[in-house]
């Protein structure tokens, strides 16, 4: 599989019936593909697991590629954050950009099983890469941090997100990241923390809390720099 994205496939109008045999193929995929690897699937074995004709294949995707792309992307159990929801967010309400981000990560762990092997997957891409990874780096990724980057900005009355910011940018994220890496570590100290919708909400919530923790931190910190500096600051002619 060449390094570059496979091309975008024209969006098709599904009916409930087509919509669930499109769904079929890409729960198969995933499996199969997180199992084994995209060199190593085939698109025959897909059909077979997911119950339907090889050809629906071609039909819903393309080809092989095209399902890799689809299901790598698919929103019901790989996050995706949308850039524009986190900057449109006010800068006096950070809280909801963060809650924006962090949605994105633990929704998709309603999804169960799914969602680990939807992480398992991205394991496998970054020890075997077709180039989706680098795909999603720079598609969904990148976007939203420095979207994240823009409000935390402006937020902290900055004109341009700085090393600190980006940092802050970061540890947001891997808030929710942590969840979807350390899954199995979870679900064997505590599983009851994740055990169900009701769960995960709080877990949401209380990554939100965390979240607001180190944008006050960082905060404060540059209140008490300025005002370090302004102590410091010679005053009038008797300071020469």
């Amino acid at each position: 599989m060449s390094t570059s994205a496979p091309p975008e496939q024209p969006a098709k109008a599904l009916r409930s019936d087509g919509l669930e045999a499109r769904n079929r193929l890409l729960d198969a995929a995933l499996t199969l593909f997180a199992d084994k690897g995209f060199a190593k699937t085939s698109t025959r074995e897909i059909a077979q697991a997911a119950h339907a004709n090889i050809a629906s294949i071609s039909y819903y995707f393309g080809d092989k590629e095209g399902l890799y792309r689809a299901m790598f992307e698919d929103p019901r159990f790989n996050p995706q954050i949308d850039p524009t929801q986190v900057a449109r967010s006010a800068p006096q309400d950070i809280r909801s950009t963060i809650d924006i981000m962090l949605r994105g990560f633990v929704e998709p762990l309603k999804a169960g099983e799914q969602a680990r092997q939807c992480m398992k997957l991205h394991f496998r891409e970054m020890v075997e890469p077709t180039g989706m990874w680098q795909v999603e780096i720079d598609t969904n990724i990148k976007p939203a941090h420095e979207a994240l980057a823009l409000a935390l900005a402006r937020y902290l009355n900055v004109d341009e997100a700085d090393d600190d910011i980006h940092r802050i940018a970061f540890q947001i994220a891997g808030l929710g990241i942590m969840l979807h890496v350390g899954m199995d570590v979870v679900q064997s100290i505590r599983p009851e923390l994740i055990a169900s919708s009701e769960a995960l909400d709080i877990y949401h919530a209380r990554l939100v809390d965390s979240g607001m923790a180190l944008v006050e931190a960082e905060a404060a910190r540059r209140a008490q720099l300025k005002k370090s500096k302004n102590q410091t600051r010679p005053k009038g002619k008797n300071a020469l």
